[in-house]
This record gives C-alpha cells, sequence and structure tokens, in this order.
C-alpha cells in the first residue's frame, strides 16, 4: 500500500504537459483499485481470489502504462518542444525515475512464482515455476552464517523489500546483478525497465543538465 501509494504521489507531482488525462483522473482509479485490495486483506496478505488477483495486476499496469507514457511525453518535449526550463525537467526525470523503480518492484513481486499470498501460503513444491533466481536460493552449501539464511533450509522467500532491491539494480546498472531473471515475462520486463531507465539517465538528464549551463 505505501509503495503504490507513492508511485500515486510521485504521479501527482509530474508537471501538467507530462499527463494524458486530467491530474487526478488516473490517481482516482488508482485508489479506487487499491480501496478493496485492502479490504480483502487490511492487515496481512493471506487471502486471494481471482478478484483480488485481477485488481492487483490490473493497479499496477496503470500505473506502469501511465509512467511509460510519461516518460514518452517527456522525451517528446525535450526534442520538439525546446523546453528551456531545466530544474524542473531535472524533477520530473527523478519522479520518473523513482515511479519506475516502484512499478517494476511491485510488478516482479506480483508476478512471480504465483504472487506474494502464493509464496506465503502454498508449500514451495506446489508453487508455480519461478520469475527470479535470488542468491538465498542457492546458498544452502555455503559456510554456516549464509547457508542458514538460505531457502532450502530456512524456508526464506523473498519480499517487496527484495524486488524493490532488483528493481533499483536494473535501473541503475542497466541489467541483472545477483538476482537472475529465469521467464521469458521476467526477462522482458526487465528489459522494458532498463531500456526506460536508460533513456530517463542518458537522454532526459543529460538535456536537462546541458539547459541548466
Amino acid at each position: 500500500m505505501v509503495a503504490t501509494l507513492a508511485a500515486i504521489f510521485l504521479y501527482l507531482l509530474l508537471p501538467q504537459r507530462l499527463l494524458i488525462a486530467p491530474r487526478y483522473v488516473l490517481p482516482a482509479l488508482e485508489c479506487l483499485l487499491l480501496i478493496p485490495l485492502i479490504a480483502i486483506n487490511p492487515k496481512r496478505l493471506t487471502r486471494q481470489t481471482k478478484a483480488f488477483r485481477v485488481l492487483s495486476l490490473t493497479l499496477v499496469g496503470v500505473i506502469a502504462v501511465s509512467n511509460l507514457v510519461a516518460l514518452a511525453i517527456l522525451i517528446h518535449e525535450l526534442l520538439y518542444a525546446g523546453v528551456k526550463d531545466g530544474r524542473s525537467l531535472l524533477v520530473a526525470a527523478l519522479q520518473v525515475w523513482l515511479t519506475n523503480i516502484i512499478v517494476f518492484g511491485l510488478a516482479y513481486w506480483e508476478l512471480d512464482r504465483g504472487g506474494p499470498v502464493s509464496r506465503t501460503q502454498v508449500p514451495r513444491s506446489a508453487l508455480p515455476l519461478a520469475d527470479f533466481r535470488f542468491s538465498q536460493d542457492e546458498n544452502d552449501d555455503a559456510v554456516q552464517e549464509v547457508a542458514e539464511g538460505a531457502s532450502a533450509t530456512s524456508d526464506w522467500v523473498p519480499t517487496l523489500m527484495d524486488y524493490l532491491y532488483v528493481s533499483t539494480t536494473n535501473s541503475t546498472a542497466f541489467s541483472p546483478t545477483d538476482t537472475m531473471p529465469l521467464s521469458t515475462r521476467a526477462k522482458a520486463m526487465m528489459s522494458i525497465q532498463s531500456v526506460s531507465a536508460l533513456l530517463t539517465s542518458l537522454l532526459v538528464i543529460a538535456r536537462a543538465v546541458s539547459i541548466l549551463h
């Protein structure tokens, strides 16, 4: 909930020219999608229905698409509109980049091994195939203090923080670091994220800095 609200707040702060609808339309829609998700699991994620799954994935999809559209408009403004306000451009680029990290972290968290409810409520042997290979998944034969935290010995499962870390490293290194994508959809999403982060870093920020000079 906190991560989703942070993404919504960052979108609300974007300049109007980067928005595809009136400022409060998409945030209002995202909040409407978030309310039933909180109602189904008010404290901890322990219940998952088909409707819950559809709503949660739709919410992440809406945030992701709106942020990618904002990035596309931002690039268009740079190339064709002759934007002169470098400071606001830097702030907008940072907002898009941070939202990119949050929304892809949420997407990885929602999709990997059937979602957060499945990962904690379903026996490991019954889970769908993993989308990501974490280092904890192969540390059971390491030194004791490392092996004790491995998934094979402690039943470790990744949390939202783990997926946000994957998203952060993919947005800064533009490639996987210690967590490898396994499925086609994971590779596709990480490719989209790294390309959008690269565009933000190289094209948008570089142009903004040149305007400041």
